[in-house]
């Protein structure tokens, strides 16, 4: 059973998550939280598996919210809500140790399916509203990361880090690099101990600090949006 806390400050909202989230067998919701600070204090004291946290909120915000819950309880992920497919606050919400991000138009199914893989310690990054927030947030900061530290990675890890930025699951991976999705999940596995990431999220972040990817959202050569 997978224990889940709901944070949104719109009660409305809250109530048709956590009776679409109840509607699941393998999901329970076991508190709710209209502020960032009661999202924190229940998600303390409920010690959930998964936070779905909305981004702006009274009291504290969801960014600083996901901040406080990833360092009190590592083992709790958090998945944010966001209103629009532009929000340069969403990329600070990952850095501070969210899991992913989804849009809350998303239909019924992609959200149960969002809490399901997050729940599961796999990251949740839809391409489209990843590459955005990465060109928004790469145009307003410095890299913080050297590039230096891509020298501990093996060329193939390289390749597999750069597809992981691109928003490539394990499976596509494997058939673009021509290699099974078991070695894939080896590479991704060295990955994250390299980099001390806690998840998929992570790593992209790693790959646009150290400049490994860079965005190119008008670039003819890609149509993803991506080099």
């Amino acid at each position: 059973m997978v224990r889940v806390v709901v944070a949104d400050d719109q009660a409305l909202l809250r109530g048709s998550f956590r009776a679409l989230i109840d509607s699941d067998p393998g999901f329970a919701v076991v508190g709710e939280a209209g502020t960032g600070r009661e999202a924190v204090d229940v998600a303390v004291r409920e010690e959930p598996d998964l936070v779905l946290m909305d981004v702006r909120m009274p009291e504290m915000d969801g960014i600083e919210a996901t901040r406080l819950i990833c360092a009190e309880r590592p083992e709790t992920r958090v998945l944010i809500l966001t209103m629009f497919d532009l929000d340069a606050y969403v990329f600070s919400a990952l850095r501070a140790g969210a899991s992913g991000f989804l849009l809350k138009d998303a239909r019924p199914t992609d959200l149960l399916a969002a809490v399901r893989t997050v729940a599961a310690g796999d990251a949740l990054l839809a391409p489209k509203v990843t590459r955005r927030l990465i060109n928004e947030f790469t145009r307003r900061t410095e890299p913080r990361r050297v590039a230096d530290e891509l020298a501990r990675i093996t060329e193939r890890e390289r390749d597999v880090l750069t597809l992981i930025a691109k928003g490539h699951s394990n499976a596509e991976i494997a058939e673009r690099l021509y290699v099974t999705p078991g070695t894939v999940k080896t590479h991704v596995s060295h990955l994250l101990g390299k980099f001390e990431a806690r998840d998929r999220a992570q790593l992209v972040i790693v790959a646009y600090e150290t400049g490994l990817v860079s965005v190119a959202m008008d670039s003819p050569e890609d149509p993803t949006g991506l080099r």
